[in-house]
Parts: structure tokens; sequence; C-alpha cells
């Protein structure tokens, strides 16, 4: 479903020696970032509101496709007009949840014809049960739908400035639905000035969460378009929507978490374009998400896991993640965010493995190059949680090395202080794990160790480390093998000449 961009690690430091191991890290990284891809996941919505949802509860409806003379019955009886109508149109709209009726009407003589004519109507309950009857042939997988509902379009976008909320609400979703289907929609709904409505509804309505969950929405399916980058994310920037969308970040207690998440995503397809974020972070996103981060990792640190905050989560961790990569000048170094990373990295550790990684994700781009960041994790006392992840597979692992390797960058201090958690042992562990990726960065970070002290190496000899060294050495191919001869022969060298006199 998400875009990772970079997994942005350590600046080089000043100490030549480490110079070419240090590039050689990177290089291995960019490998990494770029085989670091998220799946779009581009969905389609069914609006129900309580009337609708009684009459679900009443009878089933839709389940019988009807036949070609069925359908030009119905449509017959809606233009006849009389009090009716309305009624009428009730009914078109609950036959048209079949899938099949859906394509019978469509290829009906003057169907879609009658439904635009509806659109226009004066008797606002007419107007709403053919939006309605719209809205669920927008919910159609079928390919024919959606260009079909296309000629609607002009009069969806007019009711998103109209008096009716739930008109509004209705309109935003049915857009919303019709986004995905193809690229001939798209570019149809655009030409028709989609945008700027959008732009005008959230304007508008942004007291309306309900709408803005909406207009959020429909801005998702659009900004997940594989051609977003060039024709629909400069006309969003331009629009004057993305405040509004930063805005919407922070989730309403009484409404629920619903419009922060659709914004969130909007959010995050724009961090993750290869547009230049500067503006998002001059318009607050970074702080923003920083924020709401901060508030909801307190909520959790008071045991509030309840179902839907993993979702707000999720999102916001990738904006902050890909935004730091760009913008990481200006991020204050807040200990609070630090605090809430390591809490959603323990909390979810076993209910969503896959969000505690991506917290640790976003704290290895926290911490690059930042001793600010990385004095905090130790001030906090955060290395021995970080040090348990090691003992993980699924890649918190590798993404817990990182954010160590992130610390141990910084020098003798740092080091001493995650030689003192207990760093040395776990990496006697790590070191003979079965994952190549784990034990080349297991071997960078213990190398960085031994770097930093003499009584670093000493407890290392005294752990019996060396001989995992030597066993890597000897049994492994490429970078392992050059990096666990290069530890051995410029901080173990006694070793490596008893191995040489014995050979």
């Amino acid at each position: 479903m998400w875009r990772l961009k970079r997994l942005r690690h350590k600046a080089s430091g000043p100490a030549n020696n480490l110079e070419e191991f240090k590039h050689k890290r990177r290089e291995f990284e960019k490998t990494l970032r770029q085989a670091r891809r998220d799946r779009q996941l581009i969905s389609k919505r069914l609006l129900q509101d309580e009337e609708e949802e009684e009459e679900e509860d009443s009878m089933e409806t839709g389940s019988i496709p009807l036949s070609p003379e069925q359908v030009r019955e119905m449509i017959r009886g809606v233009q006849s007009g009389g009090e009716e109508k309305a009624a009428r149109l009730a009914s078109l709209r609950k036959a048209l949840r079949n899938p099949e009726s859906q394509l019978t009407f469509i290829k009906s003589e003057n169907s879609m014809h009658m439904l635009i004519g509806q659109l226009s109507s004066h008797n606002a309950q007419c107007q709403l049960e053919a939006a309605r009857c719209l809205h669920e042939l927008s919910h159609s997988t079928h390919p024919s739908v959606g260009p079909a509902c296309l000629p609607a379009g002009p009069y969806l976008l007019t009711y998103l400035s109209g008096q009716s909320t739930k008109l509004t609400e209705l309109s935003l979703y049915t857009l919303g639905n019709l986004c995905p289907d193809s690229a001939v929609v798209r570019e149809k709904l655009l030409a028709q000035g989609i945008v700027p409505a959008l732009a005008n509804c959230i304007h508008n309505q942004r007291y309306n969460l309900a709408v803005v969950e909406a207009v959020g929405f429909t801005l998702s399916q659009l900004l997940q378009a594989k051609d977003a980058t060039e024709k629909i994310i400069p006309a969003v920037m331009a629009s004057g929507i993305v405040p509004h969308v930063i805005s919407a970040l922070t989730p309403d207690a009484e409404f629920g978490y619903g419009p922060a998440i659709e914004c969130t995503w909007c959010l995050h397809y724009l961090v993750s374009s290869n547009l230049d974020n500067s503006m998002l972070i001059a318009q607050g996103a970074l702080s923003q998400c920083s924020a709401v981060l901060i508030t909801l990792g307190g909520a959790v640190a008071q045991g509030n896991l309840e179902g839907g905050l993993e979702l707000l989560i999720w999102p916001l961790l990738r904006c902050l993640g890909n935004l730091l990569v760009t913008g990481g000048d200006v991020m204050p170094e807040d200990t609070r965010l630090l605090a809430a990373l390591c809490v959603f990295s323990q909390a979810y550790l076993h209910p969503h493995p896959a969000l505690s990684r991506e917290s640790l994700w976003a704290l290895n781009n926290l911490t690059a190059g930042s001793s600010g960041f990385c004095s905090g994790l130790l001030l906090l006392n955060m290395a021995p949680l970080l040090i348990q992840f090691l003992s993980f597979s699924k890649g918190m692992n590798s993404m817990a090395l990182r954010v160590l390797g992130n610390i141990a960058h910084h020098g003798t201090g740092y080091c001493v202080g995650l030689t003192r958690a207990g760093l040395l042992t776990a990496l006697c562990a790590t070191l003979k794990m079965s994952e190549p990726e784990v034990v080349t960065l297991s071997l960078d970070v213990l190398y960085m160790l031994v770097s930093s002290s003499p009584q670093v190496v000493e407890e290392f000899t005294r752990l019996n480390g060396v001989p995992l060294l030597e066993a890597i050495q000897y049994n492994s191919e490429g970078e392992q093998r050059v990096r666990a001869a290069y530890i051995l022969d410029h901080h173990f060298p006694s070793f490596s000449e008893v191995e040489s006199l014995s050979s």
C-alpha cells in the first residue's frame, strides 16, 4: 500500500580510516533503498446512510438481476414523472446494486440521459435519489461503467459547492470511486475541474468532518494514479488544498480518526512523489506530523490501542520518515518524538510487527546525522530497547542495527554508552545469524565500537567474539569476508598473527 523513498543513514565521519568502510556501507544501502517500494492500494467506497441501512435490514435488494425489459420499464416509470418519481428512482437505485443490472442499465437507450436529467431536477429528493443511483454505478468494477457515468461529472462537481451536505458527501464518494477506473476517466474529471472543486469544497466545509473525510478519500484516489506526478500533483500543489489537508491531520476525539487518516494518506502520496518537498515542509507538514505522532505516542503509552489508531500511525510514520530525507535539518530535536517512536515500536511489536518496523525506520531517518537525537536516545535509556529488537527477524533486527549504527557513528562517548547497554553481547549473537544483511550491518556497527576504545576491544575479546570474526572471514564471501578481515587486521592483530603462524 505505501512508497518508502529512502532509508537515510548516518553521514560520513571525519576519520579517514573509516571512510572506505562507510562508502561500501552507503552503496549497500543505496541498493536496498532502490528495492524498497510499496504497492499502492486503490479502493472504492459504498456510502450508505441510516435510512438505507434500515432498508437493508428489512429486505434483500439487488439480489436478482433485472431483464432489459424490466430496466426499460423502470426508466419509463421515472420519465413519466408524477409524485412517485422519487420512489421509482429509489427502486432503481436498489436494483442497481446488482452488477448485471448495472450493465443492463448503461446499455439501455436513454438510461444515463434520464438519470443525469434528474440531477438538474427542481425536486431535491429526486436529485438525491439520482445521485444515489450514480453512486451505486460508480461502485462497479466493470470497465465500461465508469466512462458511462462521465457525463454526470459536471453536475457532481457542482454539488461540491451546494447547500446539501448529504449530496456533497455522496458526490465526493462517487467521484472518488470513478477516479481509479481509467486514465480517460481521470483526464476527463481533471478537465472538468475536479482539483479546484475539491479545494473549494474543503475550504468551505472545513468544519464538517464528514465532508473533509470524503474530500480526503477522493483526493487520495486521484493522487494514486500512475501519472499523478506529472498531471495531478502540480495542480494539487497550486490549488491551495494542501494547508487544509495538513490541518486535518489532527484527529477529532468525538468524530473519530476517519478524516485524519484520509488526509494523511493524501499527504503521504504528495511526499512520496518526486517533487521537491520544501513547500510541504514550509506549510507545516513535518511539524504537524511530529505533533500528532507525539500526541498519539502519549495515548499508546497509556495503553490506548483502540481499533483504528494504528491506521493513522501508519501514514504519519511514512510522511515523517520521507520528509526527514529532504528536510531533516529543519526538524527540532524534540525527545518526545523519539519517545513516541520507541513506544510504537514496542507496543505494536506483536499485534502489528510491520508497524513496529515502520517505527524503527522512521527512527532511523530521525537519528541519521543528528547527534542531538542520538544523545536523546541514550539519555532516555532507549538503547536496551533497540538491542532487544536484534533478536527479531523480518527486518526488525536490521532496522534496529541501523539506528544503533547512527548512534555509534558519533564517537567514543556514544559507543561507550552502547557498550554499557550490552550491545557487544547482542552483536555476538547477530554475527551468528543466517541473514546476510544482519551480519553485514553487525560487522559495521562492531567496527565503529572497536574503533572507539581499546576497552571495547578487550571486552569483545573477553566475550569470545574473535572466533566469530574468524569464522566469517573463512566461511563467507564478498563484503562480509572483507569486513571481518579488516576488523581482525586492524584491531586484533595478535590473533591474525597466530593464525598466520599456525597455517
